[in-house]
């Protein structure tokens, strides 16, 4: 049989915060990589004892799995060099964003963080713009959002200014749309004049987005390319459906697109 390695891209540790409970792993064998599953802390330890090869894997910046540092075992722990995401249950994720500004960004997500999401958003050419508001709204709640739970709204210059984000926004945080509210994430792009800064114009993002950041439900962030800090903001976004309570989903909807800043 050929050598057979296995590699690990996401861990958990037990509620002490001390020994690992539960990894992500692939096993790797004769070129082919598997396709993944989750294994016990004990699984480690045997094929440890077994003298099998376990690396971590992570993603380099153009999105492709690389092997990482190996996993030592002494006195009883393991241990690694590098940073790597939560065993977590994908998150459900629609991308909301400009398809004209920031592809980019929208394809980049899927690259990075595809492992830690089942991410979708309405494609450019999905929906045609000469159904009527009406329609396109049913349609993007029934077939696109009725089971989200993290909505993720990339922020370019002009995403504010763009109906149809507003109205996934609006429809994310709809209870009647798939029965559940959707937690909401704004990602300042690094194309946004304001990445990277602790202050931003009201007007360089949605209005609905600003109203929910103020009343405590909604969090915004800058893009990021580190998967354990995208996977926390994810997860700060999904624990705040909690918090429904907050919700501000009367702003008036946009009918049209308005003049951007570009």
């Amino acid at each position: 049989m050929p050598d057979k390695e296995y590699f690990v891209t996401k861990l958990s540790f037990r509620d002490d915060g001390y020994l690992i409970k539960d990894v992500f792993a692939y096993d790797y064998v004769g070129g082919v990589l598997s396709a993944g599953e989750a294994f016990q802390r004990q699984w480690l330890v045997n094929k440890t004892a077994a003298q099998e090869k376990i690396s971590v894997m992570t993603r380099n910046d153009r999105g492709q799995w690389i092997r990482g540092t190996p996993f030592t075992y002494n006195n009883g722990l393991f241990t690694w060099n590098c940073k790597i995401p939560k065993n977590l249950p994908k998150r459900k994720a629609f991308i909301s964003y400009y398809h004209r500004d920031d592809q980019f960004y929208r394809d980049r997500f899927d690259s990075l963080f595809g492992d830690l999401t089942v991410s979708k958003s309405v494609a450019d050419g999905d929906i045609d713009s000469d159904n009527s508001d009406h329609y396109i709204k049913q349609l993007i709640q029934k077939q696109y959002l009725f089971d989200t739970t993290v909505l993720v709204v990339l922020l370019g210059a002009n995403t504010q200014c763009r109906k149809h984000v507003d109205w996934e926004i609006s429809g994310a945080l709809n209870y009647k749309v798939g029965d559940r509210y959707s937690g909401l994430l704004g990602l300042f792009l690094p194309t946004h004049p304001n990445f990277g800064s602790d202050n931003y114009t009201l007007l360089s993002i949605p209005k609905r987005l600003e109203a929910n950041r103020q009343s405590g439900y909604a969090i915004l962030r800058d893009w990021t390319e580190d998967r354990v800090v995208m996977q926390r903001y994810i997860e700060e976004a999904f624990n705040n459906r909690s918090l429904a309570d907050k919700i501000k989903n009367d702003v008036p909807q946009m009918t049209k697109d308005t003049n951007g800043y570009a």
